[in-house]
């Protein structure tokens, strides 16, 4: 069950970043805008770092959906290899052919 909490909370930073994403992009505006005075692009810059990690889209990975595992994705099909290799040999996605594996 762990995998499926990972899962969950991608989902969750992904919210995050939706949510913070308006004001992340004004407070970076006014930090590389170089004609305001550096106190100002300073402040915008403390601001900036106390919202939520999370709320950073840098912090989302691919994962797969049904076990949460980050590597060998598959972005068409949002599934890691191991779960593609075993839902196409029970042949449960339409297209795909075992061929050898």
């Amino acid at each position: 069950m762990a995998k499926k909490s990972m899962v969950e909370r991608e989902k969750k930073r992904q919210r995050m970043v939706a949510q913070y994403a308006e004001k992340r992009a004004a407070l970076k505006e006014v930090i590389n805008d170089q004609s305001r005075p550096m106190e100002e692009r300073f402040k915008a810059s403390l601001k900036l770092a106390e919202l939520p990690r999370n709320s950073s889209a840098t912090r989302l990975h691919n994962r797969c959906e049904l076990t949460g595992r980050p590597h060998a994705y598959y972005r068409k099909l949002k599934l890691s290899r191991i779960m593609l290799r075993e839902l196409g040999s029970n042949g449960q996605i339409p297209g795909l052919v075992k061929s050898s594996w």
